[in-house]
This record gives structure tokens, C-alpha cells and sequence, in this order.
């Protein structure tokens, strides 16, 4: 994309997972994907993130989509107030931490009018027992049944009921890393509100999605997704 100070651009915000992983200058994909599209992509390392020390890891230890949550919001008013990206195009996506941190981003703003839920989490106390996570589980927020408060303090399915952002909820039959349970529960709920969604459950695939025909359909998804309810190209998503 040949940028032009003059104008705003639609401009997607590209969530790593983790949360303690980063972007950093290597080549990233996505990025240029949607730079290819025309978007502005952002690839944020908000709260949680390495790359910064341990205190900003650890500050979202039994506290997700907090921290983390208000940097992605104050980093698209900066964008908006910059002249650089279209207030009213913005979008959002990520896979795993990055899908979970979209789902704190749309039930906590209505400012993001596409957003897309890759290998996400919703509904935490769901998991217990249920994904690979149980040691971890325990030492951050101690046992579901004991520590109630904390476990729900920080479950994006208690707040389903106030997205109003378009989403695709996509990911891996046989993710045990991140159950497709999450993904089928966000979509069961934004279906039954009347938000547009759509649910993509790749056969045979877990976390990471392997096969060569499954990533270009994840690729021209995404692409499609933003580009219908961001960009708001006139040609259907997939």
C-alpha cells in the first residue's frame, strides 16, 4: 500500500496470542496481508506482553482484558486523533490470546465495526477440566468452585450481551489447546442477539491450522470479513 499523509484508512488491529509473546521486525504475515489489502495494521504489544520487563507481563496475572484491553482502546484514539486511521473503519482480529483479547476488546467497546475470534476462550469456568490448563488455571485464579469472584471478574461471556460488532468466530476441531467449545458458545450467543456472525470449524485441525487449503481459507476469511464490515466493500465475505 502506497500510504498518503493526507488521507485516513480503514485500519486493523493485528492481537498476537500468548499473552506473553510480541511482535517484533520479523516478517509478519498478517501484516502484510492487509497492508496489501490497503488497511493500516496495527501490531500492538499491549499489557502482557515480553519485551518490556516482567511487571508489564505480569500485570495481567488474574486480570485479562484489562490492562491490556485499554491499550488497544488508547492506541486507536491516538490513530483517530493522528489523522491516520478512519474512526468509523476500524477492525480488530487475533488467533488464541490474541482471539481472547478481541473478545475483551468487542464487549468492552462498539468502536470496532469488524472483528474476527480465532482458537478464543469465553467462557473460562467452561475450560476447567476441559482444555490442557489446569495447573495454570489454579495458580492464577485458584479453584472455580472456591474463588468464584476471580474466575468471573475476568469472563468476556458475562458481557456477550453487549457486543454489537460483527464477528467470525473460527478455529480447530480437535483444539484441546483452546476447545472449539469457546468458539461454538461466542457464536450460539451472538446468533440468538441477532449480531452478524458466522462460525468456520476446521476438520481434523488443532490449534494451529496445518493444512495448505484450510490456511488460504482462513486467509481469504479474515480478508473477506474486514472487507465487508470494515472497509465496506459491496462483494460478500466467504
Amino acid at each position: 500500500m502506497d500510504h498518503d499523509a493526507s488521507k485516513t484508512y480503514p485500519t486493523i488491529f493485528v492481537l498476537h496470542g500468548g499473552p506473553v509473546s510480541q511482535h517484533d521486525t520479523s516478517f509478519d504475515y498478517w501484516g502484510q496481508l492487509y497492508a496489501a489489502k490497503g488497511y493500516i495494521a496495527v501490531l500492538p504489544n499491549p499489557h502482557g506482553s515480553n519485551g518490556y520487563g516482567e511487571a508489564f507481563s505480569h500485570a495481567l496475572f488474574g486480570n485479562w482484558g484489562g490492562p491490556d484491553f485499554a491499550d488497544v482502546d488508547a492506541i486507536a484514539d491516538h490513530l483517530v486523533a493522528s489523522g491516520i486511521s478512519d474512526g468509523d473503519k476500524l477492525g480488530v482480529g487475533g488467533w488464541s490470546y490474541g482471539g481472547i483479547l478481541t473478545n475483551y476488546v468487542i464487549t468492552q467497546s462498539t468502536r470496532f465495526k469488524g472483528a474476527v475470534s480465532g482458537a478464543s476462550e469465553v467462557n473460562h469456568r467452561a475450560n476447567y477440566g476441559h482444555d490442557v490448563y489446569q495447573h495454570f488455571w489454579e495458580v492464577e485464579l485458584g479453584l472455580p468452585w472456591e474463588n468464584i469472584e476471580a474466575w468471573e471478574k475476568i469472563n468476556p461471556f458475562n458481557n456477550l450481551g453487549k457486543v454489537t460488532t460483527p464477528t467470525l468466530v473460527i478455529g480447530g476441531k480437535e483444539d484441546w489447546n483452546v476447545p472449539i467449545q469457546n468458539s461454538e458458545q461466542l457464536y450460539q450467543v451472538l446468533k440468538r442477539r441477532g449480531i452478524e456472525t458466522q462460525l468456520v470449524v476446521y476438520p481434523g485441525e488443532h490449534h494451529g491450522i496445518r493444512r495448505p487449503s484450510f490456511q488460504r481459507d482462513r486467509y481469504e476469511r479474515f480478508v473477506g470479513w474486514f472487507d465487508k464490515y470494515v472497509a465496506g466493500k459491496t462483494e460478500a465475505a466467504k
